[in-house]
C-alpha cells in the first residue's frame, strides 16, 4: 500500500498510555500518523518510529481525518478540541480516550456537529501494558458511521473494541468497569490488612489472587447474564448462582470471625456478606 492509499491519522497526547498507542498507530499497515505532544522526548521517539510530528494541534488538524487524544482530563480535552475546531482542516472524527466526566462525550460531539465532525468517546483498558502489545480494551460510544470509519485505527490499538452506543456510552462502559476495578482495589486492601494481622505473607497473597483470578475470571465470572434483575427460580443461573451464594457467604462468615478475633475492621466485607446474594438476583432461599 503506497502512502497515498494509507489513512491519514493523527494523535495528541504521548503520555504513559500514549505514547504506546501511538507507536502501534506508526507500526500498522494503512496509516499515516502524525503527532503532537508539548514533551519533545516521545515526540522523537515517534518520529524515529515513523511517524511526522506536528509543531501544533492546528497544524495536525490540517492534515488528518481522524484524530485520537489522549490527554489528562476534560479541560485538555477541550483545548484540544478547541484547536481542532479553529483549525477548519480535515479531521472527521476525533477519538477521545481520556476517560472523562459522563455528560462531557455528548458536550464535545455537539460542538464538533455544527462543523460537520464526529467525536466518538473511546477509553480504554489495559494500561501501559496493553498499549504497548496492542491487547486494549476500547470501549467506544457515537455515531455508527463515524465509527466504521475510525474502526481500523481502534483495531491497529486494542484487541477488544466495543461499539458501547450512542455518544456518551464508551464512557458510561469504562466507569462502570472502573468501578470494579477499584472497588476491587479496596477490598484487596481490606484483606492485606487481614492477612497481615494473622501473619501472612503478602506478596505470597498476592500472587494467589493473580494465578487464580487468571483462571477464573475474577469478577467478570458471574458476568454472564444480559440484566441485573431478579433470577426467576426456572433460570438457568439461578442454581450457579445459588450455590455461589451459598459458598460465599460460607467463606465471608468465616473471614469475618477471622477478622472479629484479630480485632481487624473489615467494612467492605461485611456489606458483601448482605449484597453478595441479592446482587447476584438470588431469592431469599439459599
Amino acid at each position: 500500500m503506497s502512502e497515498y492509499d494509507a489513512t491519514p491519522v493523527g494523535f495528541v497526547g504521548l503520555g504513559n498510555i500514549g505514547k504506546p498507542m501511538a507507536l502501534r498507530l506508526a507500526a500498522a499497515e494503512g496509516i499515516a500518523l502524525s503527532v503532537f505532544d508539548v514533551a519533545p522526548e516521545p515526540m522523537a521517539e515517534l518520529t524515529a518510529a515513523g511517524a511526522r510530528a506536528a509543531a501544533s494541534v492546528a497544524e495536525l488538524a490540517a492534515s488528518v481525518e481522524v484524530l485520537s487524544v489522549m490527554v489528562r482530563d476534560d479541560d485538555q480535552v477541550r483545548s484540544v478540541l478547541d484547536e481542532v475546531l479553529a483549525a477548519d482542516g480535515m479531521v472527521r472524527v476525533v477519538l477521545v480516550h481520556s476517560t472523562v466526566a459522563p455528560t462531557t462525550p455528548a458536550e464535545l460531539d455537539a460542538r464538533a456537529s455544527a462543523a460537520g465532525m464526529a467525536v466518538l468517546d473511546a477509553p480504554v483498558s489495559g494500561g501501559a501494558m496493553g498499549a504497548a502489545d496492542g491487547t486494549l480494551a476500547i470501549m467506544v460510544g457515537g455515531d455508527a458511521t463515524a465509527y466504521a470509519r475510525a474502526e481500523p485505527v481502534l483495531a491497529a490499538m486494542g484487541s477488544k473494541v466495543v461499539h458501547a452506543g450512542p455518544v456518551g456510552a464508551g464512557t458510561a462502559f469504562k466507569l462502570c468497569r472502573n468501578l470494579m476495578h477499584f472497588a476491587a482495589f479496596t477490598a484487596a486492601t481490606e484483606a492485606q490488612r487481614l492477612a497481615e494481622a494473622a501473619g501472612l505473607d503478602l506478596v505470597a497473597l498476592g500472587d494467589v489472587v493473580r494465578h487464580t483470578d487468571a483462571i477464573t475470571g475474577g469478577p467478570g465470572a458471574i458476568m454472564h447474564r444480559a440484566t441485573a434483575a431478579p433470577l426467576p427460580a426456572d433460570d438457568f443461573w439461578a442454581g450457579i448462582f445459588g450455590h455461589v451464594r451459598a459458598l460465599g457467604e460460607k467463606d465471608l462468615g468465616f473471614a469475618l470471625e477471622l477478622a472479629d478475633g484479630l480485632g481487624v475492621e473489615t467494612p467492605m466485607a461485611r456489606l458483601a456478606l448482605e449484597r453478595l446474594g441479592p446482587g447476584l438476583g438470588c431469592r431469599n432461599e439459599v
